[in-house]
């Protein structure tokens, strides 16, 4: 009897124990939790004041820029950010009328504006453009690799060619622009260079084989040239959009059955969902130049889909089978002609296109000769 009284005792002393212990770690546990939630939110206003120093340490202000592909769509949103912050704009296009119209709307503000008529596929033009800025402007502050060029179609109507002229362009024309610039700005004490590549550049898409080959050196060009110039305190900047209703769907290329495929991509150029609004994306762009920023993802559907590729590439490649087999198929031989959607059948209704048509006539995009 003794025996199971002291063993009834030795029970209940031990659960007293135990409750005492369990609450002494819990509310260790609770302490540790606001501690560590303390941390994450301290870590996080320094971070965020750091973002703001590094952004404000870089005015826009008096700055010189080179944007390639500045007269019209997101080149020219950039430009007008630049001029309203006071800067000094240089604009590189190939198209005369199109620099015109895109120097008197970037006259009405604050900045100031030259124009260089400017063919990048013709590697001997860009020596004497650099040469026309550097000579009005003194110097070049900041480079935006912008221009660019997007076919639209099948693999088997794209040709060597395709491959080429797309590789001259996103590739080998940023390479010949920073080579001759970066001396300058070692010589100036450092500077700003923007590569503006794309999600395809990231994640290859269907139906834009060349674009995302090109791409895809794009941005390891850009990455690679960034380690190395950081010692020179030149920043490198890798920009992957996702789609941005710049407005130039209209003037991007197409093969293969034309208005099917002018279709799907001006939908998706449109959609609110997956797309972002220009204006938006220029801000978050100058942004990410002006604290050095080395890389800059647009849009949550361009984020999430380089994440899913990273995590799980074969479940995205599976996808991007699924997701060609809902594309265009091959056309006849009348596919392999380029066409600018400008010159296509419209299957969409006009509510579907509706946001990146209003991008269209608001960043010249719209060519006069085929308004509508």
């Amino acid at each position: 009897m003794g025996v199971a009284l002291l063993f009834r005792d030795f029970r209940q002393r031990s659960r007293s124990a135990a409750a005492v212990l369990i609450c002494l770690n819990l509310r260790n546990l609770e302490i540790m939790l606001r501690v560590l939630l303390l941390a994450v939110v301290l870590l996080f206003i320094a971070w965020l004041v750091l973002r703001l120093i590094r952004t404000h340490r870089f005015s826009l202000q008096d700055r010189a820029v080179l944007i390639t592909g500045g007269s019209r769509g997101l080149g020219l949103v950039l430009a007008r950010q630049i001029c309203a912050a006071g800067g000094q704009v240089a604009l590189l296009a190939r198209d005369a009328a199109e620099l015109a119209r895109a120097k008197t709307d970037l006259s009405r503000r604050s900045g100031t504006v030259l124009t260089v008529q400017c063919d990048l596929l013709d590697a001997g033009q860009v020596q004497p453009a650099i040469r026309e800025i550097i000579d009005r402007f003194g110097k070049i502050d900041v480079l935006i690799n912008n221009a660019g060029i997007i076919e639209v179609g099948p693999l088997d109507h794209m040709t060597r060619e395709d491959f080429e002229r797309a590789m001259r362009l996103h590739f080998w024309a940023p390479f010949e622009l920073i080579s001759q610039i970066v001396p300058e700005m070692r010589t100036w004490g450092g500077g700003r260079i923007v590569n503006i590549s794309s999600i395809g550049g990231k994640l290859a898409v269907p139906h834009l084989a060349p674009y995302s080959a090109s791409k895809f050196a794009l941005t390891g060009l850009s990455d690679a040239f960034r380690a190395e110039l950081a010692r020179d305190n030149i920043h490198v900047t890798t920009v992957a959009p996702g789609m941005m209703r710049t407005g130039s769907h209209v003037n991007a290329k197409f093969k293969g059955k034309h208005d099917s495929e002018f279709a799907w991509f001006g939908a998706s150029a449109g959609a609110p969902l997956i797309s972002m609004n220009a204006d938006r994306a220029a801000r978050k762009i100058l942004a990410a130049c002006r604290r050095g920023q080395p890389s800059l993802t647009l849009t949550f559907a361009a984020r999430a889909a380089i994440l899913g590729n990273a995590l799980f590439p074969n479940l995205t490649g599976y996808m991007m089978k699924v997701v060609n087999r809902l594309l265009p198929g091959a056309g006849d031989e009348g596919g392999n002609q380029l066409r600018a959607g400008s010159q296509l059948r419209r299957l969409n209704p006009t509510w579907l296109t509706r946001l990146a048509d209003r991008a269209t006539i608001r960043n010249n995009e719209e060519r006069p000769e085929v308004s509508r």
